[in-house]
């Protein structure tokens, strides 16, 4: 009998490397998704067929983690043996321009789910999508499982309630409900408001001559960056551990957002002399162009300057750890970029 698993978030970058992954283990897989206007599938249209043409093991569900009525019915309906909830407003700046909505989403999302796991089915195994973001103003480095939570955005706020309902479940009905507490991870599916993604896609259209400067926030932030491909194989063997446990997954390995740019502009040989310090500081180009520049309007109303994990824990106790480097992640993003605007022309 194939494991069914639902997906809520199945549409962002880590639902569809998720669904990728567990239907090479064999799973039915269930994605939920939020009715848009516009077809929001980019990521996932590789594994989707539509059931009337061509039968596979990945659905398609519209659904909303903020409609109770929808999460009750889907899951009763599907009866799964897992669930991981990545559906969240995941944005981090916009989390100050929508705080309640973003509240909706994250916090009380998770609590709907884990209610409809009580009231249809306790021996659903459940993962929740928790962030580095929950630790916010460092009160430690390198961050664990143990270090106390300081979040700094209305986005972090709602993971760490996210992250504490999720335990209250397993402790008081004994549910296998774990939280993933992972750092930045990205990809070439990474959303385009993202800061890696933004640079990689702006650093490409600068060397092919289609943009002319990109604009950025704090150049000092420093992030433990990741690839999503590794770290949604780590949600997998949260849910296959004997107990239901938290775990940091993260590379351990920090740079700034300065050093992130360096490297991409490295590999697309692109030379950046800097001048300046702190917001007035620019990046030119060797013609002395002006190419980057900071802007106030990307600056958060409460910075988070430093994250930086310890995975220990799972290295030893799931036997996970990370096959990319900082350098095949960036290789990776410049290489689907690059391919993008040459199968455009």
């Amino acid at each position: 009998m194939k494991k069914k698993a639902i997906i809520f978030g199945v549409t962002g970058q880590d639902g569809a490397y998720l669904s990728k992954f567990l239907l090479k283990k064999g799973y039915i897989v269930h994605g939920i998704k939020r009715r848009a206007s516009q077809l929001n599938t980019y990521r996932i249209d590789d594994i989707y067929s539509d059931p009337l043409i061509k039968k596979n093991n990945f659905f398609l569900h519209y659904g909303d983690v903020t409609d109770s009525i929808s999460i009750f019915s889907i899951i009763n309906k599907i009866k799964p043996n897992e669930i991981y909830n990545l559906a969240a407003q995941s944005h981090v700046a916009v989390s100050f321009d929508l705080p309640e909505y973003t509240t909706n989403a994250d916090a009380s999302g998770t609590l709907r789910i884990l209610e409809c796991i009580t009231r249809i089915n306790k021996k659903i195994k459940f993962y929740q999508a928790g962030s580095s973001e929950m630790f916010g103003k460092v009160v430690e480095s390198p961050q664990t499982e143990k270090t106390p939570f300081y979040p700094r955005s209305p986005y972090g706020v709602a993971k760490v309630y996210s992250h504490w309902i999720t335990v209250n479940y397993r402790e008081s009905y004994k549910l296998f409900a774990c939280n993933g507490i992972l750092f930045n991870h990205e990809s070439p599916l990474r959303g385009e408001t993202f800061v890696t993604k933004k640079v990689v896609k702006a650093l490409c259209k600068i060397k092919l001559k289609k943009q002319k400067k990109l604009f950025i926030g704090n150049l000092s932030a420093k992030r433990d960056w990741g690839h999503a491909e590794d770290y949604v194989q780590a949600m997998w063997k949260i849910l296959q551990n004997n107990k239901p446990d938290d775990f940091v997954i993260c590379t351990g390995k920090q740079y700034s957002i300065k050093q992130f740019i360096n490297m991409v502009s490295k590999e697309l040989e692109i030379k950046i002399k800097w001048r300046g310090k702190g917001i007035k500081e620019k990046g030119f180009d060797e013609n002395n162009n002006c190419i980057i520049e900071c802007s106030k309007k990307y600056f958060r109303p409460a910075e988070v300057d430093t994250l930086v994990g310890d995975a220990s824990k799972a290295k030893k106790i799931l036997k996970w750890k990370p096959k990319h480097n900082i350098q095949s992640l960036i290789e990776d993003m410049i290489s689907y970029e690059l391919n993008l605007h040459k199968n455009a022309q």
